[in-house]
């Protein structure tokens, strides 16, 4: 449950940096207790994100 809260902290301080559908769709995936994929999209979309 720790690693939920902590990958939860660090969705909601990148907010700002993803589109809504993004965002929903890396919570859910989260939600679901897919927490690896939900990670290894979020670092995707923001390294995608920073390059631009």
């Amino acid at each position: 449950m720790d690693k939920t809260c902590e990958f939860f902290k660090q969705l909601k301080e990148n907010k700002k940096s993803l589109s809504v559908q993004q965002y929903k769709t890396i919570k859910g995936q989260a939600l679901k207790g897919n927490i690896a994929d939900a990670r290894k999209g979020l670092h995707r979309v923001l390294m995608r994100r920073n390059i631009k």
